[in-house]
């Protein structure tokens, strides 16, 4: 059987397809669990986007293992809790509105609703969960030495080692569109609405989950469930602890939109409130004021009257970088070593690839995780080229291969004897593939 290197290179970014099929066919069966064919067309076609080769039989190979760890899961009783299938779900759906632009932008790509696409997306969030806690428990135990890296490197050809990609470690300096007057009137007006609604005696649990833009909790009627005092940013804070029980509360604003807050308990330090949340449309918003900004800050650092890393923490409105000298980690990995290649915000990397170290780009268009519109100025810190890799600079990459390829041997392994637990069913087109041979 191939190695398994697909199934953690791929699956976990898995996505809505926008491939319209008019007749689909289910080409497996594991268990309870099926995999169509569209599914495997979509794997092989977003693998050659991403600049990936993948074949059809490396892409069923994948799902399959996926499919099978997932039954496994249920037989031995492998579970995930629902508040982590919850996270996942809400933190998928900020990156589908940063990437579209806002949730009327979704709808209209998709010709799905939200609650449709939140629907199909949690069912996959849940199995990918599920796959990833199975293979972990599989692998928990599994380890490298230093002596078996350095033997893992020892036995490839030279000719043979791997290209590390150029490496940059950045730094960014972000401002936000602000929202104006006329804008601003709209949202509360829209809240102000709502609220005397529910004065009226409507269902707050049901307008939430109409008009709440909250994707984590208008799904359970804009219920928050029991904070801390400290836990909400202070403006909803302070609003939901100064109100009596099942008492609604002025349109409150921070930084994540405007707030309609209802408090149902409170116990000491403690508050159950719920929300209705509306968002700007960040795609309206005028990026001018931010813009010319950053133009003037960026010919400050030019020109040495202010360090970089100074201007960071005066005026960066980003607050997952502004603590670190905006230094920008990565989503996947945490490291601040960014590959400078096509897995790269397309926006960046053409910005970033022709700079040298120390330099500072043009204001260019940002959108944060949270979806927020916004400019930011980009400093290269440092700059890695690409290079054949080696034990002495490349160690930690190196035992991260040493150690995937060993939990890989570990899988396969596990997968030959589950063979035998669960019942698997081929189409005739995909038995060729030989998956299941020794």
């Amino acid at each position: 059987m191939r190695k398994l290197i697909v199934l953690l290179m791929l699956l976990p970014t898995l996505a809505f397809s926008q491939t319209k099929h008019n007749v689909d066919k289910i080409i497996a069966k594991i268990d309870n669990y099926y995999i169509l064919k569209s599914e495997v067309e979509t794997l092989v076609a977003r693998a050659a986007a991403e600049g990936q080769k993948l074949d059809k039989c490396q892409a069923f190979e994948s799902m399959v293992v996926q499919k099978l760890l997932v039954a496994k899961a249920e037989i031995d009783s492998v579970i995930v809790e629902d508040d982590q299938i919850s996270g996942q779900l809400d933190a998928r759906m900020q990156e589908m509105i940063r990437l579209y632009g806002s949730e009327k932008n979704i709808v209209q790509q998709f010709s799905k609703s939200i609650e449709t696409l939140k629907s199909e997306l949690k069912n996959q969030v849940k199995e990918q969960l599920t796959a990833d806690k199975m293979r972990s428990t599989i692998t928990e135990k599994v380890n490298v030495t230093p002596l078996e890296v350095r033997q893992f490197f020892n036995k490839i050809p030279s000719d043979s080692l791997p290209i590390i990609p150029t490496e940059v470690t950045l730094q960014q300096i972000v401002k936000f569109a602000k929202v104006n007057k006329n804008q601003k009137e709209e949202l509360i007006t829209k809240l102000n609405e709502l609220k005397n609604r529910i004065e009226k005696g409507e269902d707050f649990a049901s307008l939430a989950k109409e008009y709440s833009e909250d994707q984590g909790s208008k799904i359970q009627g804009g219920d928050l469930g029991w904070s801390k005092r400290g836990q909400m940013v202070p403006e909803f804070e302070a609003a939901a602890m100064s109100l009596d029980s099942n008492r609604l509360s002025n349109i409150i604003e921070s930084d994540y939109g405007y707030h309609l807050i209802q408090t149902l308990e409170k116990r000491g330090q403690e508050y159950h409130a719920r929300h209705i949340l509306l968002r700007p449309d960040y795609s309206r918003l005028d990026l001018t004021e931010s813009k010319s900004f950053l133009d003037s800050l960026k010919k400050q650092i030019e020109i040495d009257s202010i360090k970089f890393e100074r201007a960071v923490k005066l005026y960066s409105e980003d607050k997952m970088t502004s603590e670190s000298g905006g230094v920008i980690l990565s989503d996947e990995t945490g490291s601040n070593l960014l590959p400078l290649d096509v897995s790269m915000e397309p926006n960046l990397y053409f910005t970033v690839d022709p700079m040298k170290v120390g330099a500072v780009s043009s204001p260019m268009n940002y959108r944060s995780p949270d979806g927020k519109t916004g400019m930011r100025i980009v400093k290269v810190k440092t700059r890695k080229e690409a290079h054949k890799a080696s034990l002495k600079d490349d160690y930690e990459k190196l035992k991260s291969f040493a150690l995937n390829m060993k939990q890989n041997e570990i899988i396969e392994k596990w997968f030959k004897e589950a063979l035998s637990e669960v019942f698997i069913s081929v189409d005739p087109e995909y038995q060729s593939c030989r998956i299941f041979e020794q």
